[in-house]
């Protein structure tokens, strides 16, 4: 997953109280993030607005020739001397259903080739049909994208979309499209209980006392989010700190790849010679395993990086100090403990990707 979707997700998963934490924190404009204001009024006006077409525009201009963004309507921005433009103040876009209808009706004329995988989201409306909306530019396959309005081509300068240098347009054009490969992690599942003959890592004996664990489960993807045929797929998934004596993490992975010799809790795989990955292409690379006692002693890191031959390398890692480790694992024993949203929660705290 890339930043900028890393992003776009957590603005739908956790809605306007994400907005709320940029005021608060006071998050600056970004290589991958930008805020705007809506122009349009949603109710007087019959399109969007020509302010907000041509800040659609250089953004999916820029975003896309970069490596992705996202543009959040709805905040006001401020100027920092030392920081740049950071979050203001919530400014809602009025009928944001109207917008959202507006700028899907807009993205395929804001750029020559048109970017078709842009997308757009409501992050929250209230009673009055106000709100905020995300709109979601991954790194476009067919760069460079030129806008309609000014024909410009723009790329991601820091936290500004500025016009590209002509050495950038030059290697852009020509270029033959190369592998994009991405993880995709699935099947998210938290259980918790005692440990008991039904535990693989740990079979209770009847002399002991049962200790309570929890489970975290879930299955690593890849995706070669490109036009290109990858090859020379590989994964690799290293634990760096356990989190307890008594933490366990099991891999299992898919009988098409090759597992390299590896270092007890890690794993090393990569596509056969020869295998080839189509274009859009998703495959099964492993499933993982973690089992966390009640005994937590240390920070819990898991670090990860995927690619291909001809393609920059993505990293991942899934961090969590051993405080909110505790923390975690108490909550997941609580009886009715809601498991679902802590295996949401997890992934979307402690997930980082590139």
């Amino acid at each position: 997953m890339s930043r900028a979707e890393d992003i776009f997700e957590k603005l739908i998963y956790f809605g306007e109280d994400a907005i709320d934490e940029f005021i608060m924190n006071r998050q600056t404009e970004e290589l991958f993030m930008d805020f705007k204001q809506a122009a349009s009024d949603g109710k007087s006006m019959r399109a969007l607005h020509q302010s907000d077409r041509r800040n659609l525009g250089k953004a999916i201009s820029a975003f896309g020739n970069s490596e992705g963004g996202v543009l959040v309507w709805g905040v006001e921005c401020a100027k920092d001397l030392e920081l740049g433009d950071v979050a203001k103040a919530k400014v809602k876009v009025q009928n944001v259903h109207r917008f959202l209808s507006w700028l899907e009706n807009a993205i395929s004329g804001c750029t020559i080739p048109s970017h078709n995988k842009v997308r757009n989201h409501i992050i929250s409306c209230d009673k009055d049909g106000n709100g905020f909306l995300a709109t979601y530019i991954p790194k476009s396959d067919i760069a460079p994208l030129m806008t309609t309005q000014g024909s410009q081509i723009y790329i991601r300068s820091g936290s500004n979309n500025v016009p590209a240098p002509y050495a950038v347009i030059a290697g852009m054009f020509g270029k033959r499209p190369q592998p994009n490969m991405e993880l995709v992690i699935s099947d998210k599942t938290v259980a918790a209980g005692k440990d008991g003959d039904e535990d693989i890592f740990a079979p209770a004996k009847k002399s002991r006392k049962k200790e309570n664990f929890v489970t975290v489960k879930f299955s690593l993807f890849a995706q070669n989010n490109s036009n290109a045929v990858a090859k020379e797929v590989y994964l690799s998934c290293n634990t760096l700190c356990a989190g307890g004596a008594k933490t366990k993490v099991n891999f299992a992975y898919d009988g098409q790849l090759e597992n390299l010799s590896s270092a007890h809790n890690s794993i090393n795989l990569i596509t056969p010679l020869g295998m080839r990955v189509p274009p859009r292409a998703l495959f099964s690379c492993a499933k993982a395993e973690i089992r966390f006692a009640d005994d937590i002693t240390e920070d819990f890191l898991m670090d990860g990086v995927i690619g291909a031959d001809g393609a920059t390398p993505k990293s991942f890692r899934i961090y969590i100090s051993k405080n909110d480790l505790r923390s975690f694992v108490a909550q997941a024993v609580r009886k009715n403990a809601d498991l679902a949203v802590l295996a949401n929660e997890f992934f979307s705290q402690y997930l980082k990707t590139e």
